[in-house]
């Protein structure tokens, strides 16, 4: 009934004048939940979504793909919009982590420790995720959490590959921004796009990224640019973003296919919206 009732609503509307945003109508939500498995820690995500996907996930006539984005040090969550709209567009739910607290102690330097001593970071960051996950099952169940595409800059692409290390079964393609500290998975089940900065101050640490020979083998594509480390959010000009994105969309077109053609929707929130931010705040 539930399903039939959506699909009644969907082809009303797609004979209607109706409004859509030249972002292809896509509604972002910030939800915080609470982990008592850790001291009740704010896990604070921004949830991108295509209205049309959603409602059509809600009538049970797709299953979305989910990717989760992990920021840089001292960058949030929120600055990564123009990847974030991108996904979303192509149909993914999209799931930025809020992986820092005001509350946490810097993150240090050790020069010889394995990743330079930031494993707490990285597990931190592993949790975040996972629990990200099982919440937000319960608002989208609708989603595949199977397998995984995970996005991250600096600090967040280590957390992104570090994540796709310990749960590889769970990850089906990683994209990063100048991660630094954690080496690539060379092992070719894990589809890796990687963007490379020109920069004096930040360079990767050794063994992490592979050789061509390993990346040709591995089917990992690395792209060198001329761009600067923190020029890869929405802090950077609009030609680094505009590059980044039309290279991201070729990766995903060559192992997505097209993204899923647009299904006419009012703009006007979907029925849980409210219920959704509610249920974060629990």
């Amino acid at each position: 009934m539930k399903r039939g009732i959506v699909v009644l609503c969907l082809c009303a509307v797609a004979l209607a004048a109706y409004y859509t945003t030249d972002r292809w109508a896509i509604r972002h939500t910030m939800m915080t939940f609470h982990d008592v498995l850790r001291e009740d820690r704010n896990v604070t995500v921004d949830v991108a979504v295509r209205r049309d996907r959603e409602m059509q996930a809600m009538a049970e006539m797709v299953e979305l793909p989910v990717a989760i984005l992990s920021h840089g040090n001292t960058v949030k969550n929120t600055e990564y919009s123009f990847l974030t709209n991108l996904f979303a567009s192509r149909g993914y739910l999209v799931i930025s982590v809020q992986h820092d607290l005001d509350t946490d102690a810097p993150m240090v330097t050790r020069v010889g420790e394995e990743y330079v001593g930031r494993r707490m970071q990285y597990n931190r960051g592993d949790f975040n995720i996972m629990y990200a996950i099982e919440e937000l099952k319960k608002i989208y169940p609708n989603a595949d959490y199977r397998h995984l595409t995970l996005i991250g800059h600096s600090n967040g692409g280590d957390i992104s590959m570090y994540f796709a290390r310990q749960h590889p079964d769970m990850v089906k393609k990683v994209v990063t921004l100048d991660n630094l500290r954690v080496p690539f998975i060379t092992d070719g089940k894990i589809k890796i796009l990687s963007f490379r900065s020109r920069d004096p101050v930040f360079k990767a640490d050794p063994g992490v990224v592979p050789d061509d020979e390993i990346c040709a083998k591995a089917g990992i594509k690395v792209v060198r640019t001329e761009f600067q480390h923190n020029e890869l959010s929405d802090r950077g000009p609009d030609n680094v973003k505009s590059s980044i994105e039309a290279k991201v969309q070729q990766f995903l077109d060559e192992n997505d296919g097209p993204p899923p053609s647009p299904v006419p929707l009012l703009a006007a929130a979907a029925p849980n919206a409210a219920n959704a931010t509610e249920a974060g705040k629990k």
